[in-house]
């Protein structure tokens, strides 16, 4: 028997559609082959944007480095070159390792507590001179740091029994820093796990007392007495190692035991103190 002729174009219409989806889909193995590319890309980018990320982060801190010298620098000029109390939370007091009396803290209140150290940034003696509250504070610090940032031992913040005596070590007066220059003295830098007051260095031991911060890219950004700010990005293994490792525990004290490792070390003494006691 004849079969009718739309039948037989109807049936040749369907198996012609078929046919054209089949030579358009994608099998089961291309679209694996397909996901395994993407999964690739990302595996490439992915760190390509973290550091991108990591990289304006740094910026910003690098900026809040500029802006927190810059006041200090103002407080020095409207004061006759005396420099503002470096230890947070010490206001007019008289101590063994540094002497406050009738000083206001840069900072009067011990952090990391944010409410603490939020009233503290308002009642500081660098708050008129630097009204932002962000400033105080490294877009990479974790929730409930109020404040990231630390002056150095050595700029009349805590006079160690190791420099007492010492000319040119602590430094109470910005016209008395000659030995280095103010461009090799470190005033801020950027801790990340904030310190009781300031910046522990030793003066007469190799030795670190607080730890290498190593949040931004394995260094840190640190600011000096003569306005300028730079990143410092640690030379050896052993310090990023020890960094990374104390970033939430009490300071350490550790002897490096490389050539670079020490490097380190000694660049960090000879900024804060302005040079080595040993």
């Amino acid at each position: 028997m004849n079969k009718p002729k739309a039948l037989i174009q109807s049936k040749t219409g369907i198996c012609n559609r078929q046919s054209r989806i089949s030579a358009t889909a994608f099998t089961l193995v291309e679209l694996l082959v397909v996901i395994a590319i993407i999964a690739l890309l990302m595996a490439i980018l992915m760190p390509a944007l973290k550091r991108a990320k990591e990289l304006g982060k740094r910026a910003v801190c690098f900026g809040n480095c500029r802006q927190l010298i810059l006041a200090w620098g103002m407080y020095a000029d409207e004061n006759d070159e005396k420099i503002v109390n470096g230890a947070a939370g010490f206001s007019d007091r008289d101590m063994a390792w540094g002497d406050h009396r009738d000083e206001l803290a840069w900072v009067d209140a011990l952090p990391p507590e944010w409410d603490t150290v939020l009233q503290g940034l308002k009642d500081g003696a660098l708050w008129p001179y630097l009204r932002n509250v962000d400033v105080y504070r490294c877009p990479t610090g974790r929730p409930g740091e109020g404040l990231t940032y630390s002056i150095m031992f050595s700029m009349n913040a805590v006079c160690h029994p190791e420099v007492q005596g010492v000319k040119g070590a602590h430094v109470k007066n910005r016209s008395k820093i000659h030995s280095p220059a103010p461009g090799l003295r470190l005033v801020f830098i950027d801790e990340g796990r904030m310190t009781p007051d300031a910046f522990a260095v030793h003066f007469k031991t190799e030795k670190w007392w607080d730890d290498p911060p190593v949040r931004h890219g394995d260094g840190t950004n640190v600011a000096f007495a003569d306005g300028h700010a730079e990143y410092w990005k640690w030379k050896a293994t052993e310090t990023i190692k020890e960094g990374r490792a104390r970033e939430n525990a009490p300071p350490k004290k550790w002897t490096p035991t490389t050539a670079e490792g020490k490097d380190d070390l000694h660049r960090m003494q000879t900024g804060c103190w302005g040079k080595l006691g040993y």
